[in-house]
């Protein structure tokens, strides 16, 4: 049995769906929306939220600390010579060679942080250039 809106002064019958219909499209609407927010839309869940968070911070740790390895790495007198040991080294070991070096030893710290001296030898052997 269907209901019916009848339009005033017409004789055609606009018919309403049942209440089983509206309620499967409002459950396929839902899924539609969950489905293209996830994917598209740049929705996470509070896990991925916390995990994105923890990168970020490990990565902008990272940088901060390559730069201070970086600027003692060049204060020291030869560091010129330092530098162009360190270009010959293959990039695999570059960290290596930072971290034997010990300019990716933070003060506090018992063992240097191998991403910091990655980025730190990617600092020295690729300077950026400032903008102007």
């Amino acid at each position: 049995m269907s209901r019916g809106i009848v339009d005033e002064g017409e004789d055609d019958v606009v018919a309403a769906g049942d209440a089983g219909q509206d309620a499967q499209g409002g459950v396929v609407g839902a899924v539609a929306v969950a489905v293209i927010g996830f994917s598209w839309g740049g929705w996470v869940t509070g896990a991925s939220a916390s995990k994105q968070a923890a990168v970020a911070a490990h990565d902008a740790t990272v940088t901060a600390l390559a730069s201070i390895c970086a600027d003692r790495f060049r204060a020291q007198g030869d560091a010129t010579v330092k530098i162009g040991e360190l270009s010959k080294v293959s990039t695999w070991d570059r960290g290596g060679f930072i971290e034997r070096s010990g300019f990716a030893l933070m003060p506090g710290s018992k063992t240097a942080d191998s991403d910091v001296a990655r980025a730190c030898a990617d600092s020295l052997t690729n300077p950026t250039t400032p903008k102007t």
